[in-house]
């Protein structure tokens, strides 16, 4: 199962791809460099499958290799953050 992350800019949003088909978003707002992640929701028949984890280490790279920091409003976005501090660096 190939899980891709890709940056969909026209819809504000970062979506989780597996096999062809969307399972995991996360809706963001962008001011500058910092990107507010208000909400993240996955596919219910893809719950407790690691896919939203998946989603997020995509959007933290993503935000990493453009110089982005983050402002995890969604308390899954901040849970996440919280219980991964070698990538704290990235909140605003």
């Amino acid at each position: 199962m190939e899980r891709e992350v890709r940056d969909n800019p026209e819809r504000q949003r970062y979506e989780l791809v597996v096999d062809n088909q969307i399972v995991s978003i996360a809706d963001y707002e962008r001011n500058g460099d910092t990107v507010t992640v208000p909400h993240i929701e996955t596919d219910p028949q893809h719950r407790g499958q690691g896919m939203a984890d998946s989603l997020m280490v995509g959007v933290l790279a993503d935000l990493r290799s453009r110089g982005r920091r983050i402002v995890p409003v969604c308390p899954y976005a901040a849970a996440y953050l919280d219980a991964h501090p070698d990538q704290q660096d990235l909140l605003a």
